[in-house]
């Protein structure tokens, strides 16, 4: 992609990749610009999310972003909390995030997903107004759904090693299954 064709997918939206009562509806913060330019989430060279997400077993193999329809097949999808692409996080403000987590909460509320994965503490911390929460499960519902905040996959988030973040991703597996719900 050239510098022109990424900065002309700034602010469009991509779809989610979703379906009636998902085991996990993965949530990412918003889409990039690789993604929104190339319409598959987590698609910038870097993002972890595709190895995480192998590592700590959710799939039997890598996907890559152009796969990311497979995951429906595993009960698994993804959305975002803001929908619109930037090139950064930080280029959001509060009342996107709050909105983001207004519109998530309805989605939820819609498709029932039994666990939802929010991949980036800051970003729930914002979005549902909980400034303490931490890494794991949080006490919060929406409905049904039980609510899982994991460390952010993108290469920015360098304090977190793929390994490191694989185990976390783990425990989310492993809880849902535990549960009989994976």
């Amino acid at each position: 992609m050239t510098p022109a064709e990424l900065e002309a997918a700034r602010d469009r939206v991509i779809d989610d990749v979703v379906a009636d009562g998902l085991s996990v509806l993965f949530c990412g913060i918003n889409p990039g610009l690789m993604s929104a330019a190339t319409g598959h989430h987590f698609a910038r060279p870097g993002n972890r999310f595709w190895p995480v997400l192998h590592r700590s077993g959710f799939t039997p193999r890598q996907l890559k972003p152009d796969q990311q329809r497979e995951l429906l097949g595993y009960g698994l999808g993804i959305t975002n909390v803001v929908a619109r692409a930037s090139a950064r996080a930080d280029e959001l403000d509060d009342e996107e995030f709050r909105e983001g987590g207004r519109l998530l909460t309805a989605k939820v509320q819609r498709w029932e997903p039994r666990w939802l994965a929010v991949v980036g503490v800051t970003a729930y911390r914002t979005a549902f107004s909980h400034k303490k929460a931490r890494i794991g499960p949080q006490e919060r519902t929406i409905g049904e759904t039980r609510i899982w905040v994991l460390p952010n996959p993108s290469g920015l988030n360098a304090h977190w090693s793929a390994a490191a973040m694989a185990q976390e991703y783990a425990k989310l597996r492993e809880a849902a299954q535990a549960s009989g719900l994976g």
